[in-house]
């Protein structure tokens, strides 16, 4: 389990790329990952989601600060739940990232129902790429939008 006496073990990583230790302090409940591809995604995670920060925090008008900070938060919680497949979650967080961009719940549903009506309610693939799209049952053209 960990060193400390509540369950958690603070670990220094020097980065497997560069070689470099700055500084980055994970703290972890439980057992590290000891596959090195999780130790470098936690690694490319960390230091994506520190540059972010950096980023925003170096922004010096309030305002576009805190729509980064919201942008940010946003598309993390969509990830969450991306994660553990909750798609109500997923679609709740689209319409409202959409809402915020001008588009409304209206002009989803329309673009939803043009899409429909373009390429029809098509078969889930199987994965097998080798069959032609014709033997899919997807010969008919496209039919242009208005």
């Amino acid at each position: 389990m960990g060193d400390n006496a509540d369950g958690t073990a603070v670990h220094h990583r020097t980065c497997p790329l560069c070689e470099a230790t700055c500084g980055l302090e994970i703290t972890v409940r439980g057992e590290f990952p000891s596959h090195p591809d999780e130790r470098i995604r936690i690694a490319r995670t960390t230091n994506l989601f520190a540059r972010l920060l950096s980023t925003i925090l170096t922004t010096e008008n309030e305002s576009q600060r805190k729509e980064r900070f919201l942008a940010i938060e946003t598309q993390l919680e969509m990830a969450d739940a991306l994660i553990r497949e909750d798609m109500e979650e997923v679609q709740r967080l689209m319409q409202q990232t959409m809402e915020k961009m001008g588009i409304s719940k209206d002009q989803l549903d329309e673009l939803a129902k043009r899409i429909v009506e373009q390429f029809g309610q098509q078969p889930p693939s199987d994965g097998d790429d080798d069959i032609p799209l014709d033997d899919r049952g997807f010969n008919d053209p496209p039919k242009p939008l208005n």
